[in-house]
């Protein structure tokens, strides 16, 4: 594999190079900030690019944003990020990249290099064109995802009336179809609009229409 390797840390970025040498590929260029990896990606169109998220000069997420930038300009180049804590933010923003155009994506904490077999497996699945988390960066996307997304608190039965709501179905309809009573129904709409937190219908605001649109928006 042709591999472009971006990281401001001159140890790591010189062990990289040694690894991904050593095991039989060819490191096109070794850069220390985002434009420079920007520029060596657009030259070398490189198999796959290792990037670390944090790069000068803020040493935030400089890393992440040039690769966003890569990817833009060269549609579907592989990207392995290395990052040293988990950051569910920047992890969120590399997975967006994928869009509909696919192309390999990575996303590992730094100290998975250690182990070599397994670092190198992913950097071959990522080149073609696979999809590499951290175990822990799957764990947190999770907990995430569950702490915000809005319909958590409704059972399944509630979720299958609000689906049901969201096809543009009355109570009634709602009840024939679940085999269940217009009063059933209508408890389980009340729970719904009580664990979305709806206020009560207005002249502008309509308690059935906002479940249905936070429905739709999950």
């Amino acid at each position: 594999m042709r591999v472009v390797i971006a990281d401001d840390a001159v140890l790591l970025r010189e062990g990289l190079i040694r690894l991904v040498t050593e095991n039989g590929h060819q490191v096109v260029a070794a850069v220390g900030d985002g434009d420079a990896l920007v520029e060596a990606v657009t030259t070398h169109r490189p198999d796959v690019s290792i990037v670390d998220v944090r790069m000068p000069p803020s040493h935030t997420d400089e890393g992440l944003r040039a690769a966003v930038t890569a990817r833009r300009l060269v549609p579907r180049t592989p990207i392995l990020v290395l990052s040293q804590y988990v950051e569910v933010s920047y992890a969120d923003d590399l997975l967006a990249t994928t869009g509909g155009t696919g192309g390999g994506i990575g996303y590992l904490l730094k100290d998975r290099v250690a182990a070599i077999d397994e670092f190198l497996d992913a950097l071959a699945r990522v080149a073609a064109g696979g999809t590499v988390l951290d175990p822990e960066v799957v764990a947190q996307l999770l907990v995430r995802r569950r702490r915000d997304d809005p319909l958590r608190e409704l059972t399944p039965r509630e979720r299958e009336v609000l689906a049901l709501m969201a096809e543009g179905r009355s109570n009634t309809a709602i009840a024939r179809t679940l085999v269940v009573s217009d009063g059933a129904v209508e408890k389980h709409v009340r729970n719904i609009f009580t664990k979305l937190d709806l206020p009560p219908d207005s002249h502008h605001l309509h308690r059935r229409v906002q479940a249905v649109l936070t429905y739709l928006r999950t």
